[in-house]
């Protein structure tokens, strides 16, 4: 891309996290047998009259105070007309002219740079069905997901490679899921994105023809889509030819870009009012308690967690997922209600080495097979050198699974630390007289050799000796 500069923008299309549709009382269903999840409202029967699930208006405001969006107080739902078969009504309820969100902007990082993209606005709408093909000869339309709350979030074209259009997606994905807005499922498609996609000559102003490719399901393909695109465009203008405005898809298997339909011109939805819905009005109560459920989003907890020490391959491992983060800090924050504090770094590297080894993830939810009470007692026991790091683990796994409380096992099994300074006096004593060329070797500097003598002693105590006394002990009987 020497002479040429690609200009991107993506669309993305995030499903709330509501229990029912948008407009009706019907479940969202994901897997569920074709046409079960319907009624008249979604069904666009004559006579059925839509009714604002208020669970999505919440949600979509939550999300646009995340990512610092203006809240329009007053909101209007347009119909857009067009007919294709899993658009039951013939039109889809959207925002059009006074979308209830404007004007706002995404940080994400690329190659260790803070990059800043804009948001024209995010507005909410209904999902439309779902085509099935490959029926034998047949195609058949799916409705269940017809009416499933949606918001459209819309980026400007500030994105200039397909790594930046990829950790924007990254970035957006994290921030709506730590805000509980969303499950982040690309595979599902309750997170897609379509993305638009021109190049115009280096230094040039003017924007080139706009590519549109749709609903890409995961971060991977959507830069190899991109590049693909970005080749493909610059070959045909250095050929002497022109792109052409349209909507294509991407053959992952192919790693080519196909056209779908043509759209020389813009679609003419003939977008007007919906009559059957009222003016949306966000109050005053509404919007300060979706403030307050805004959490501290990913990006304040990474730069926190750095501030007090914490390596960046755990802070990347540990706020993957929203529910990694409340373990840590509910294990945290038990020790600041029982005042023994643990050190941040202590609890986030047994979580990421132990405890994520046992967890499961599903969504927004998360199952681990201990919980963080459980945790923060065998971080406490080993903190107060009642048993050593090898025992912790050990212990880990003894109550993984249970309710067992893990002060109670250490007693039942004995598995205190050996911390008998006598006992383990006469074990060193012992172990130097048998061991002389090795105790010999330490006497002559040979520091090493001190892990053999500590390492004998873990192993006679089924590593339940206090190592840091027993090299405490091992030293003074070396020097005497």
């Amino acid at each position: 891309m020497a002479s040429f500069e690609p200009v991107i923008g993506l669309e993305v299309h995030a499903q709330l996290l509501t229990q029912s549709k948008l407009f009706c009382a019907c479940r969202v269903a994901v897997g569920q047998e074709a046409n079960t999840a319907v009624c008249p409202v979604c069904l666009g029967l004559p006579g059925a009259l839509p009714v604002l699930n208020e669970a999505a208006l919440r949600l979509a405001t939550r999300a646009a105070l995340a990512l610092g969006l203006e809240i329009q107080r007053e909101s209007v739902f347009a119909r857009k007309n067009y007919f294709y078969p899993d658009l039951p009504k013939g039109y889809q309820i959207s925002q059009f002219e006074e979308p209830y969100s404007l004007r706002g902007h995404l940080d994400f990082e690329v190659d260790g740079a803070i990059k800043r993209a804009g948001i024209t606005r995010i507005h909410m709408e209904e999902d439309a069905g779902k085509n099935l093909h490959g029926r034998g000869s047949d195609s058949a339309v799916d409705l269940n997901r017809a009416g499933t709350p949606l918001i459209e979030i819309v980026g400007e074209p500030d994105l200039r490679s397909s790594a930046e259009a990829a950790a924007y997606l990254r970035a957006l994905r994290e921030i709506l899921m730590f805000a509980g807005v969303n499950d982040g499922n690309l595979e599902e498609g309750s997170f897609r994105c379509d993305a638009n996609v021109s190049i115009r000559p280096v230094g040039e102003t003017k924007l080139g023809t706009r590519v549109e490719l749709k609903n890409i399901n995961s971060f991977r393909f959507v830069q190899k889509a991109i590049d693909v695109e970005i080749a493909r465009q610059k070959a045909l203008l250095e050929a002497g030819g022109t792109v052409a405005q349209e909507t294509r898809g991407y053959d992952a298997e192919q790693n080519r870009t196909y056209s779908l339909r043509s759209k020389e011109e813009a679609h003419d939805y003939r977008y007007f009012p919906d009559p059957d819905l009222p003016l949306v009005r966000i109050s005053d109560a509404l919007l300060a308690e979706e403030q307050a459920h805004v959490p501290e989003l990913p990006d304040a907890v990474r730069r926190r967690w750095l501030a007090e020490g914490l390596a960046e391959s755990a802070i990347a491992t540990l706020t993957a997922h929203p529910e990694y983060v409340r373990f840590v800090e509910r294990v945290r924050g038990l020790g600041a209600a029982e005042k023994t504090p643990l050190p941040l770094v202590k609890i986030a590297n047994f979580v990421q080495t132990e405890v994520l080894r046992g967890a499961t993830l599903d969504g927004l939810q998360a199952s681990f097979s201990v919980t963080p009470e459980q945790v923060f007692c065998i971080l406490d026991l080993m903190q107060a050198g009642r048993i050593s790091g090898k025992q912790g683990k050990e212990l880990l796994s003894l109550v993984e699974g249970t309710g067992a409380d893990p002060e109670a096992v250490v007693r039942e099994r004995g598995m205190e630390v050996v911390s008998d300074s006598s006992a383990l006096e006469a074990s060193l004593a012992r172990l130097i007289a048998a061991n002389p060329k090795q105790a010999d070797g330490l006497r002559a500097g040979k520091q090493q050799l001190a892990g053999f003598f500590v390492g004998q002693i873990m192993k006679e105590t089924g590593g339940a000796a206090d190592p840091k006394l027993v090299a405490e002990l091992l030293a003074k009987l070396i020097a005497g």
